[in-house]
C-alpha cells in the first residue's frame, strides 16, 4: 500500500530541490511530446534552452532575455507578497493590461509634445491603472468577503474587451489607415521606454525589476509588513493574535501587486510592444503565477525562475521558426512546468510510505 504521511515540518532539501526536479522532469515529458509531434526531442530541448545563449545568433537572443525577463520578474515579486499571505490574485494579467492602457492614453495625450516629464508621468499612470483594477477585488473582498481568486480573473476578461475597444476607438492612430492600434510609442522620444545602452536589451523596465527584487526582499526580512505578510501566511491564527488586520493586510498585498504589474504593461507598452493593439498582452500575468512559484516564492528566486522561463519563451520562437513545432505545444510545454513544480511540491510537506495493506 502506498499512502502519503504527513511530515513533522516541511523538507528543506525537497523545497530546494522541487524546481531542479520540476525543470527536468519538464524536458524528459516535454521531449516525448515533441516526440509524438513527430520532431526530434533532443533537438527540441536543445533548440529552447541552449540556443538563445549560446547558439550561432546568440548575441540577439541574449538580450532578449532581459527583455522578456523583466515584465514576468515585476509582476511575479508582486504576486508573490500576496501568495505568501494567502491572498490570491489571478488577475495580474487585467492588472498589466490596465497599466498598458492608462500610461499609454497619458503619453498620448501629449502627443506630439516633447518634455521630459511625459514619461515619468506615464509611469506613475501606469502604476495607478494596475493599481486601481486590483484595488476592485480587493474592496470587493474586503467589504463583501468575495472571493478575490474569481473576481480577479473574471476582471482580466473585462480588461481585454476594454483594450480591444480601446485600440479600435479612443487610442487608435488617426493616421492609422484604418488599422486597430494606437501610435507607435517607439516613435514618439518623450513617450518611449528605449534602450538606455543600445543593444543591450536594458530599458528602465528591467531597472524596475531589479529595484522590486531588492524591495522585496527588505520588506519580507527587514520590516514590520514583512513579518506580517510571511505570520498571515503560515500561521493565521497567531497573525490575529498578533495584531495583523486581514483588511489591510488584503489592501496592501493586492494593491502593490496590482501597482507592479500595471508597472510591467506600461513599461512593455512604451518598449518593446510600442503600441496598443488589440494582441496587445500576451500572457505575462498568467505565466507569472509559475515564476512566483518556480522562485519559491523568494525573490531571488523569481529573479532566476524569470530568467527561465523568458528562456522558454525565446527558445520556444526560435524552435517554432526552425523546427515548425505549433505555438500551442510550447505553451504546453511551459504549463508542464508549473504541474511538476506543484506535483512534486507535495512531497515538501508530505512524504511517501509503502507498506503492505492491513486486512480488515
Amino acid at each position: 500500500m502506498i499512502a502519503l504521511e504527513k511530515r513533522p515540518q516541511p523538507s528543506q532539501v525537497w523545497s530546494v530541490a522541487t524546481p531542479v526536479i520540476a525543470v527536468l522532469a519538464t524536458m524528459v515529458f516535454g521531449g516525448i511530446l515533441f516526440a509524438v509531434l513527430g520532431k526530434n526531442p533532443v533537438e527540441a530541448i536543445r533548440t529552447i534552452f541552449w540556443e538563445p545563449l549560446f547558439g550561432e545568433h546568440s548575441f540577439y537572443y541574449r538580450p532578449q532575455l532581459l527583455v522578456k525577463g523583466a515584465p514576468l520578474v515585476l509582476i511575479a515579486i508582486g504576486l508573490s507578497l500576496g501568495f505568501r499571505a494567502g491572498i490570491w490574485n489571478i488577475g495580474a494579467e487585467g492588472q498589466y493590461i490596465m497599466g498598458a492602457i492608462v500610461g499609454a492614453g497619458v503619453g498620448l495625450a501629449f502627443y506630439p509634445m516633447e518634455a521630459w516629464f511625459i514619461f515619468p508621468l506615464m509611469v506613475i499612470a501606469g502604476a495607478l491603472g494596475g493599481w486601481v483594477w486590483a484595488m476592485i477585488p480587493a474592496v470587493l473582498k474586503v467589504r463583501f468577503g468575495t472571493n478575490e481568486i474569481l473576481v480577479s480573473l473574471m476582471l482580466v476578461y473585462v480588461a481585454e474587451q476594454l483594450l480591444a475597444s480601446m485600440s479600435l476607438g479612443l487610442l487608435k492612430n488617426p493616421e492609422g489607415y484604418g488599422f486597430p492600434g494606437s501610435r507607435n510609442l517607439q516613435q514618439y522620444p518623450s513617450a518611449h521606454n528605449a534602450d538606455l545602452i543600445e543593444g543591450s536589451g536594458m530599458h528602465w523596465g528591467v531597472v524596475a525589476a531589479m529595484i522590486a527584487v531588492i524591495f522585496a526582499y527588505v520588506l519580507l526580512n527587514r520590516h514590520m509588513r514583512g513579518f506580517h505578510i510571511r505570520l498571515a501566511g503560515e500561521a493565521p491564527r497567531a497573525a490575529r493574535f498578533a495584531g495583523v488586520s486581514p483588511p489591510r493586510l488584503i489592501l496592501f498585498c493586492m494593491g502593490l501587486s496590482g501597482a507592479l504589474a500595471g508597472l510591467a504593461g506600461l513599461f512593455e507598452v512604451s518598449g518593446p510592444s510600442g503600441q496598443i493593439s488589440i494582441d496587445f498582452n500576451v500572457g505575462y500575468g498568467f505565466t507569472a503565477i509559475i515564476v512566483a512559484f518556480l522562485g519559491r516564492l523568494h525573490p531571488f528566486g523569481i529573479l532566476l525562475a524569470g530568467l527561465l522561463m523568458a528562456l522558454t519563451y525565446i527558445g520556444g520562437d526560435i524552435a517554432q521558426s526552425q523546427m515548425g513545432l505549433p505555438a500551442a505545444a510550447i505553451q504546453v510545454f511551459q504549463g508542464m512546468l508549473l504541474f511538476f513544480l506543484l506535483a512534486f511540491d507535495l512531497l515538501t510537506n508530505y512524504r511517501i510510505r509503502i507498506g503492505k495493506a492491513g486486512v480488515a
